[in-house]
């Protein structure tokens, strides 16, 4: 017998870390500028928006990459003000931290490369007191171009939502243990059963149950007005005159000396249709 393959399980626990890998990771939350939103990766350091998000003003900083102290004040008419940054040529905490110094209460950094996926800056958060989130650049061009400077115009969206993504996440992780485990279970199950059934089926039929299995005698053109074969199909003799046939419950028929060993010693099924001769089935 050949040896049992187990199911998949490795991959779906591989995915389970996978999965559980991501609910550690910051969940994506929006920042929006008038009717456009745009998804945000909020950074690992620093508080985090939460309520019911922030509002404010929104300007480009100058230098654009603020790796040098932002020039100009955030403006406005008291209420809260936003800074828009360009990743690059400085670390995400120097970043944010100009930001702060400048006076701006949040810091929104846009990637200098179109990419596919949101980058999560990572920082040391002692002494960071504003929230800060990463934008994809075509996000960041947006806003460049259609932020005036208005209060309340740019609004970041709380990451409230990452405790219910974790939940489901973890959820899906739960499910996907069960479902292997399960599955373990039932496929040794059937294996079990499958190689108990084989082995206690018997490979062959008894002689004294063959020999109850009806004969006639051969006479041309046919002999038990069944199937009227002229030949036995497994010597591929022709039948003569006073040759003794067995007949199986299919109707086909044999040389007894030919099925009967073919019965005891081969097969419990016909040679030609394959039906089991023992059940009829």
């Amino acid at each position: 017998m050949s040896p049992r393959r187990r199911p998949p399980v490795l991959p779906l626990a591989a995915l389970a870390v996978a999965c559980a890998c991501a609910a550690a990771r910051p969940c994506a939350a929006l920042v929006r500028l008038g009717a456009a939103s745009f998804v945000d990766a909020p950074a690992r350091f620093g508080p985090r928006v939460t309520g019911d998000g922030i509002c404010g003003s929104l300007r480009a900083a100058e230098p654009a990459d603020a790796c040098a102290p932002i020039r100009g004040a955030p403006g406005g008419s008291g209420g809260m003000a936003f800074v828009l940054i360009a990743r690059g040529n400085c670390s995400f905490e120097g970043k944010v931290r100009a930001a702060q110094r400048a006076g701006f209460d949040a810091a929104l950094v846009h990637d200098d490369e179109d990419k596919a996926s949101l980058y999560s800056m990572v920082g040391d958060p002692e002494g960071i007191h504003i929230p800060a989130v990463f934008v994809s650049k075509m996000a960041g061009e947006t806003l460049k171009k259609f932020a005036r400077g208005e209060d309340g115009e740019c609004c970041i969206n709380s990451s409230m939502d990452e405790t219910a993504g974790t939940v489901l996440v973890m959820s899906f992780v739960s499910l996907v243990v069960i479902i292997s485990v399960v599955a373990s279970f039932l496929f040794a199950r059937n294996c079990r059963l499958l190689r108990n059934g084989v082995d206690n089926r018997p490979p062959y039929i008894k002689k004294h149950v063959v020999e109850k299995l009806p004969s006639v005698v051969y006479k041309a053109p046919c002999s038990s007005g069944n199937n009227c074969e002229e030949a036995c199909a497994i010597c591929l003799e022709d039948y003569d005159n006073g040759d003794m046939l067995r007949l199986l419950p299919c109707k086909h028929e044999f040389h007894v000396e030919c099925i009967d060993p073919w019965l005891t010693k081969w097969g419990t099924f016909c040679p030609v249709c394959k039906l089991e001769v023992t059940t009829g089935e």
